[in-house]
């Protein structure tokens, strides 16, 4: 049973607000060194070590190390979606003018992402539509893969069964998309098809962030297998 002081500390290490910059960098899925962290969040190096130990402590994050080098990322997919269903709970404001980079950059997050490992924005919701209308996805009573869905992801797609059996992560997971706040697909079917659409090149990354695009062959094989919509 959480306590009250438990449910407080957790809150505690999101209420600063570059702990919560760290977080939030890291939802690309990817692991970060701290000095990547560091620049990141606008903070002296001895200033973000501080901050990741008490975000490792605390569960959100796990430590690897490889060689000398050590990196942090999020402790798995459910530290993942409690960032994202946090950040869909706040009131969106109004983008303030800070040059074309930035507002360049925050339209194309807004267009397509990858939310830790599953695709958000505009692409993640216009996918999970386009299952849901060809019968493959069930958002009647949550979000359930249909026997057709689980063909088309195993036969279609060529997905390996034994991946999408579900185990502590099911299988389909909604995620409130904190840009559309609209639900897209997230969990082991979710993760799978974000794997499996980059690796065909149906969706390229954008630089080294969490924003992707629909290529052209991706626009033209979605088309295909989940019909005509105004994914872009």
């Amino acid at each position: 049973m959480t306590s009250a002081s438990d449910l407080a500390s957790l809150a505690a290490l999101l209420a600063d607000e570059t702990r919560a910059a760290m977080c939030l960098a890291l939802l690309d899925g990817r692991a970060w060194t701290a000095g990547e962290l560091a620049r990141h969040a606008g903070v002296a190096p001895s200033t973000a070590t501080e901050h990741l130990h008490r975000l490792i402590d605390g569960g959100l994050l796990v430590e690897r190390r490889q060689g000398r080098h050590r990196y942090v990322q999020l402790a798995g997919p459910s530290v993942a979606h409690l960032i994202e269903d946090l950040s869909a709970q706040t009131a969106p404001r109004p983008v303030a003018a800070r040059g074309l980079r930035a507002v360049t950059a925050s339209a194309a997050l807004r267009r397509g992402r990858t939310c830790y490992d599953h695709l958000a924005g505009r692409l993640g919701v216009a996918v999970t539509d386009g299952m849901t209308r060809a019968g493959l996805l069930d958002q009647s009573g949550g979000f359930a893969i249909t026997p057709a869905g689980l063909a088309w992801l195993t036969g279609t797609l060529g997905l390996n069964p034994q991946e999408l059996r579900p185990g502590k992560r099911p299988l389909a997971r909604g995620c409130l998309d904190w840009t559309e706040r609209r639900q897209h697909l997230a969990g082991l079917a979710g993760a799978k098809l974000c794997e499996t659409l980059l690796d065909n090149g149906w969706v390229a990354r954008i630089g080294s962030g969490r924003a992707v695009r629909l290529t052209p062959s991706g626009k033209a094989a979605l088309s295909d297998l989940l019909g005509p919509s105004d994914i872009d």
